[in-house]
Parts: structure tokens; C-alpha cells; sequence
């Protein structure tokens, strides 16, 4: 059986990547909150990946780093710890887990990592300077260390346009919203969390064995169409 430890798998995408591969591989889940759901093969660990020392695991093949933030605000209202939590969040707590696991990770050829970006990180969005620019450099993470880990361990991220989570509903705050955002997008709907799990359960399976340093949009067709 597989180990696969998912960071922030208590909610949203994390919690949905869960659900998805418990039934047939082991599950560490490190999240600041546990989550409802129990199963066998679920091990809940709750801790600050920024601040708390990490558990041991003996063993992993994959490791999927989930944590995001969405602090939208125009510049000039962004100050400088907006820019630095931002990155803490999505760059620098990625980098702590992985350097911390990476020598747990299988070299069978069939171990990978996978982290999150965003489509804004492309598309020029307006309020999303502090994000975008953290995201972007995940994405120059993703690749670098791609080429670095080759040929043993695959790492790609995959890049959501908004996604239905406890993380967007200020956004999609109200059914006008919701419509809004989703008429934006040439498939005229966002995403559910289940749409970005059932994608990181095929990078990170032996059937994308051959996928490494790709950013792969998940975005309904908002990035590369225009209707």
C-alpha cells in the first residue's frame, strides 16, 4: 500500500485528495485542524507547519502540498507582510515539508510531489499581487527541483481557477456572485474541490509516469480561451 501524506488535508481540495486515495493507499494528513472524517487508513496530525516540528514517517511515496491563501486587496493597500505571509504560506511551508520528508520518499521511480498554484499567476488579475507573485515562484519551485530530482521523483503542480472552498466564499458569497464568476469562464462554471482532487490523483499515479515540471491548468478554459 502507498503512503501519501497530504498538507492541509482537512478541508477544500486537501480534504478532497483524502476521500479520494484512502481506500487504497495511507494516508498522513498534517492540517492546524482535523478534519470530520475518520477512515482506517487516515492518520490525523495537527500542527503549524510554519511553526511545529514536524512527526516521522517512516516511508511516503508522494507528498501533496496543499496550503493556499487568498488575500485579495489592490497594491496599494498590500503592505509588506501581506507579500511575506503570502509567500510563508504557499512557498516557504512547501519547502520546509518537502526538504524535511524528501529523504523519506520512495526511489522506486514512482514517487512524486505535487504542489498548488493558481491561474492568476497568468491571467494579470486585479488584487492578486501578493498571491500571484507567491504562486508564480511555487511554480518556479515545481520545475527546479523537478530537474533537480530526476529521474527518481516526479514534482508538478496544478493550477485551479476558483474553486468552491471554505477558502473562496467570500467571493462566492451569494448566487449572483456565483453566476458572475462562473459566466466567466468559457465552460460558464468554476470549479468543485473534486474536480482538482480527481487531477492530483492522476499525477501523482503511475498512469502520469511520464509527466514531471508541468503546470497543469485546471481552469474551465478562462486561461487559454476567449468566447
Amino acid at each position: 500500500m502507498r503512503t501519501i501524506l497530504v498538507v492541509g488535508g482537512s478541508k477544500g481540495i486537501g480534504l478532497a485528495i483524502v476521500k479520494n486515495e484512502v481506500e487504497a493507499s495511507s494516508i498522513v494528513s498534517i492540517s492546524r485542524h482535523k478534519s470530520g472524517f475518520e477512515h482506517k487508513n487516515l492518520r490525523q496530525i495537527e500542527l503549524d507547519v510554519l511553526a511545529d516540528d514536524f512527526p516521522e514517517i517512516e516511508k511516503l511515496n508522494s507528498i501533496i502540498y496543499c496550503p493556499g491563501s487568498i488575500n485579495l486587496k489592490p497594491f496599494s493597500k498590500l503592505t509588506e507582510d501581506d507579500f511575506m505571509n503570502d509567500y510563508r504560506i504557499n512557498v516557504l511551508g512547501a519547502i520546509k515539508i518537502i526538504k524535511h520528508y524528501l529523504p523519506k520518499l520512495s526511489l522506486d521511480n514512482e514517487s512524486s510531489i505535487l504542489l498548488f498554484s493558481t491561474v492568476a499567476t497568468v491571467l494579470g488579475m486585479p488584487f492578486h499581487a501578493s498571491i500571484a507573485s507567491a504562486k508564480a515562484a511555487v511554480e518556479g519551485l515545481t520545475k527546479s527541483l523537478a530537474a533537480d530530482l530526476a529521474p527518481k521523483i516526479r514534482v508538478n503542480a496544478i493550477a485551479p481557477t476558483l474553486t468552491d472552498t471554505e477558502l473562496a466564499s467570500k467571493i462566492l458569497r451569494n448566487d449572483k456572485m456565483k453566476e458572475a464568476i462562473a459566466d466567466r469562464h468559457p465552460l460558464k462554471k468554476y470549479l468543485e474541490p473534486k474536480n482538482v482532487a480527481d487531477m492530483a490523483s492522476f499525477l501523482i499515479s503511475e498512469k502520469a509516469s511520464s509527466i514531471t515540471g508541468q503546470i497543469i491548468r485546471v481552469d474551465c478554459g478562462i486561461v487559454s480561451l476567449k468566447l
